[in-house]
């Protein structure tokens, strides 16, 4: 039986480890979007480094959701006043709330394709009008297998991210990449 991590526990001392601050200025320049003190759901938020790390000197006050225990743990313990809950993101009942913001960095591309159309549409339903989603997504429709935990990501590709995103009754307004070749969609919701 698979972990409910979907392979994240087995390799989580090796990402804390390996994390890198790959991403932090596009999402520091996300984050100036935000109203000040904006509410924030950092879905698959891993340690935190460097997301929540960049969340939090913005003055976002940072929920996190990540399915590994040993990722929460870390989280934790850099930012004990961070509200986090260990599960998968599929089944979170995102705290039962709504946010200004909804960040989704290497996640959505792990998930199976209906899996991806889904969260789309429960990240929508959760964001206050005007609200953003910012998630990291390749332009090309492909399939490959992750080179730290092995298991398999699928990109929907851009003409199918931007149909999710429109059912759902969210806007494109804009586009990023960072150092290290990651594609962003920055989104607002309506």
């Amino acid at each position: 039986m698979q972990h409910r991590s979907n392979g994240w526990e087995a390799v989580a001392a090796h990402f804390i480890a390996e994390r890198s601050s790959i991403g932090a200025a596009t999402v520091r320049s996300w984050c100036r979007l935000l109203p000040p003190g904006s509410s924030v759901l950092d879905l698959g938020c891993g340690c935190g480094n460097p997301i929540a790390d960049v969340l939090m000197e913005e003055g976002c006050l940072v929920y996190g959701i990540d399915a590994s225990a040993s990722m929460i743990a870390a989280f934790r313990s850099r930012f004990p006043a961070a509200t986090l809950a260990c599960e998968p993101v599929e089944n979170s009942s995102f705290f039962g709330q709504t946010y200004d913001g909804v960040i989704a960095i290497g996640l959505l591309f792990l998930l199976p394709a209906e899996l991806q159309r889904l969260l789309i549409r429960r990240v929508a339903a959760v964001l206050r009008p005007g609200g953003l989603f910012l998630f990291t997504a390749p332009l090309e429709v492909a399939q490959w297998q992750d080179s730290m935990m092995g298991g398999p990501c699928l990109s929907l590709g851009d003409q199918e991210y931007r149909h999710a995103l429109r059912e759902a009754g969210l806007s494109v307004i804009g586009e990023a990449s960072d150092e290290g070749g990651n594609h962003y969609y920055q989104t607002r919701s309506q």
